[in-house]
């Protein structure tokens, strides 16, 4: 929430901003279209993620972004939603200036939350390319899927008994973005579950053979149905509607029914204006609209910290390898002259990349730590576990208070995006996990007992 002299700071300058009504995006773009007066019932009041991108026409950051902006559009139809609001027109002045909007163009997440019409609202501070926005959308997609074992699948199934159940079975461990939203179409009309291949009661009792597969069971004690088609978002919608009436925009269709352009209530319209507000830097380079890579931020991302290291034996044994310790990820780096590897580098920036997802957010997720090999115990480490070969990055998960230890296998692959899928395994507690080898928790504790006793 801005401060007062900061609201009417916005309010000022948005208020003096050139009138022109014509916005960058055509009736045609994938992208929505929205206004103050309908935002409320198109965005904030909605069960989906949004990202609403607030844009002025003459903005040249703001026509960089089109092409990733529908892009990302594109890549999230039956995701989530892609919008935007034209901040020159007279009628959303005010709106943008509630938002807190001071720069072009300003992008912002919107999740729902547990309070209707009361959604998370945060600002979008990754970079500006279609990938990088589809991955910050797919992240926050609500998740209303239970995850059913065989152990309480029948008490799932039990529960709004007249309610249609549609139960994926797959092989996976994480849930989908895909069935995630399914599960967003048919809030409190269907109910939705997860349930692993390994669950063999629960996969007997369906008779299923092939994974994934999606079950339905319709409500009143009828016959459960299994799907036949394509897993595909829009023909999985179609099937379950026969159970079920799913949410209005659900199809998409009610959005790109909206997809108008915003009229002005102003009697005259200018073409482009020189005059900006002061706000917008008069020198703003122009970036090469077809060039989505290149495609820069009027706001400065903050810097991505680098991850916390554990440089000396005392040091991770505290941390991660005392008796107590709960669960650590460690990424053990290799000898190296006077730079690291390419592997190591592009492990360490995912993993504080992680980390800082995790921390803005204010979602819980045990530390992360690089570990030199110099002078730090990886080497003892190492050795204990298997991990000899001092020439590689070893990415490996600890948990001392509970003796397990496990190994990102990935060697080759150090994005984000496949790292942290295997975080996120751990977290939920899957996955095979090795014995850590004994002596190795407490080994300084116990040197020092010794050493105590002996005196």
């Amino acid at each position: 929430m801005l401060p007062p002299s900061s609201f009417l700071l916005a309010a000022s300058l948005l208020a003096a901003l050139p009138v022109n009504a014509d916005g960058i995006y055509t009736k045609k773009s994938p992208v929505l279209q929205v206004t103050g007066k309908d935002y409320n019932s198109l965005i904030a009041n909605s069960n989906y993620t949004s990202i609403v991108e607030f844009y002025a026409p003459w903005c040249g950051h703001c026509q960089s972004l089109k092409p990733a902006y529908e892009k990302a559009a594109q890549n999230l139809n039956g995701l989530a939603k892609v919008a935007a609001i034209n901040c020159d027109d007279d009628d959303n002045k005010p709106f943008c200036g509630q938002m807190g909007v001071q720069g072009f163009p300003t992008l912002k997440i919107v999740t729902p939350s547990k309070k209707p019409g009361k959604p998370r609202v945060e600002d979008y501070q990754g970079a500006r390319t279609a990938k990088a926005i589809v991955d910050a959308v797919v992240d926050r997609i609500p998740n209303h899927v239970k995850r059913a074992t065989d152990k309480d699948l029948d008490k799932w199934l039990g529960q709004n008994e007249e309610r249609p159940k549609a139960i994926l079975f797959t092989e996976k461990g994480t849930t989908s973005p895909l069935i995630r939203a399914l599960a967003v179409d048919f809030l409190g009309a269907v109910d939705v579950a997860q349930v692993r291949n390994k669950e063999l009661a629960s996969v007997e009792k369906f008779g299923v053979s092939e994974f994934p597969t999606l079950v339905v069971v319709p409500g009143g004690g009828a016959e459960h149905q299994l799907y036949e088609g394509e897993l595909k978002k829009q023909a999985m919608v179609e099937f379950l509607s026969k159970f079920a009436t799913p949410n209005p925009d659900a199809s998409g269709k009610a959005a790109s029914s909206t997809n108008s352009k915003p009229k002005s209530k102003s009697k005259s319209k200018s073409s482009k204006s020189t005059s900006k507000p002061t706000f917008v830097p008069d020198d703003e380079p122009i970036v090469d609209a077809n060039d989505e890579s290149e495609a820069k931020p009027a706001q400065v991302p903050i810097p991505v910290p680098p991850l916390p290291t554990l440089a000396t034996p005392e040091s991770l044994e505290s941390s991660c390898l005392a008796p107590k310790s709960g669960t650590c990820v460690l990424a053990l780096l290799p000898e190296q002259g006077e730079a690291l590897p390419a592997a190591a580098t592009d492990a360490l920036a995912s993993l504080a990349e992680i980390a800082h997802k995790h921390a803005q957010r204010g979602t819980h997720l045990f530390p992360l730590y690089a570990v030199p090999e110099i002078n730090s115990g990886s080497q003892t480490l190492r050795n204990a576990l298997g991990l000899e070969d001092k020439q590689g990055v070893e990415i490996i998960a600890v948990n001392a208070r509970r003796g397990w230890w496990r190994r990102y296998e990935a060697q080759d692959v150090y994005s984000a995006v496949a790292i942290e899928r295997w975080v996120d395994a751990i977290r939920l507690g899957e996955g095979k996990k090795e014995k850590l080898p004994e002596g190795l928790v407490g080994a300084a504790e116990k040197a020092k007992e010794a050493e105590h006793d002996e005196l």
